[in-house]
């Protein structure tokens, strides 16, 4: 398979594309920054802007699968970066596989698209997509997870895949943020930290991908057209989970907690402020941040399994037994 990965020199693409070489695929990566572990892996690296058509064509040339992962995450931003990112980068990204007649394009959304602010437990697929987003992220990912799942067609098949909370070694945002804040004493559960949420090892997200990329080659597939739920299976307490991946650095439990009234009222007043002042500094909580710490949000794989063949290899257990070994190697 001649793949081309976008955001392989991030967290899940890179992983990805390591998945790949190794069992013999031809990679090509398309980032905006240099990454020499990529060419030391023997993956052919291009530089690049998502909102630049003309680069996300020529990158596309000759291959078989786009695996489009690349995206603008956050939660505190201008809208209008996060559009040009995920929505006119995804634009740009359906139409070089339409120039080039490439027949398989696997997404990278979020299951923040169907995300309301209520809790979620046991969710499924055919879950309505969220009607009002509170950060421009999910927002810009909904109406780019539409636009992919509406170009599936004879010549080109698309499948989204909605991966949940992506921790592991080598990560860049959830596992930092949480670490960085907890050494600072700065790390609060909300409304105690009991809602259940799921989340995904990275080997185990980046092989649901691959897995993905071969059902679409089926001419029988069911995966065409369709998103799908990506964990654990294996849904935790957000309290557990932190705390795991506080154990895991060496750091004892977070303990301490404020009501969720107070931390969506504490993100409403902290958002305000920080756009009366135009700051480009993230808020230490926002209105999506409260709700996501305060509700219930897991849910159902079984189309996974079912269509895409995909079982997570790893317990949540092993999975931060892995992480503990990594940062004591790396010293984080």
């Amino acid at each position: 398979m001649k793949a081309l990965v976008t955001g392989a020199g991030g967290f899940l693409g890179g992983v990805i594309a390591r998945q790949l070489i190794e069992r013999g695929d031809e990679v090509r990566s398309f980032s905006r920054g240099d990454y020499p572990e990529l060419t030391r892996l023997g993956i052919e690296t291009r530089r690049g802007d998502l909102a630049d058509a003309d680069a996300v064509r020529a990158a596309a040339e000759d291959r078989d699968v786009v695996f489009h992962v690349a995206a603008l995450a956050g939660i505190w931003g201008p809208r209008a970066d996060y559009w040009r990112t995920n929505v006119v980068g995804t634009e740009n990204v359906l139409a070089a596989c339409r120039h080039h007649g490439i027949p398989r394009l696997v997404y990278t959304s979020s299951p923040s698209v169907v995300f309301d602010g209520r809790d979620i437990e046991g969710g499924d697929e055919s879950l309505p997509y969220a009607s009002r987003f509170r950060a421009a992220y999910p927002e810009t990912k909904a109406v780019a997870e539409c636009e992919v799942l509406a170009a599936q067609s004879a010549d080109l098949s698309t499948v989204a895949l909605r991966p949940h909370l992506i921790w592991g070694p080598g990560d860049q945002h959830l596992v930092p943020r949480l670490l960085t804040r907890a050494r600072a004493g700065q790390l609060r559960l909300v409304a105690g930290g009991s809602s259940r949420v799921d989340s995904v090892y990275v080997d185990d997200a980046a092989r649901a991908h691959l897995l993905a990329a071969d059902a679409l080659a089926g001419a029988s597939s069911p995966a065409g057209g369709r998103a799908y739920f990506i964990s654990q299976g294996q849904p935790l307490a957000i309290r557990d989970l932190i705390n795991g991946i506080l154990a895991a650095a060496g750091l004892p439990p977070v303990t301490r907690s404020i009501p969720g009234p107070l931390a969506f009222l504490a993100g409403s007043v902290l958002e305000l402020v920080g756009h009366l002042r135009r700051s480009t500094e993230e808020p230490r909580m926002t209105r999506f941040l409260a709700d996501q710490l305060a509700k219930a949000h897991w849910f159902d794989i079984g189309a996974a399994r079912r269509d895409l063949g995909y079982t997570p290899e790893l317990t949540i257990e092993e999975g931060l037994d892995r992480l503990a070994a990594w940062l004591r190697a790396s010293g984080s």
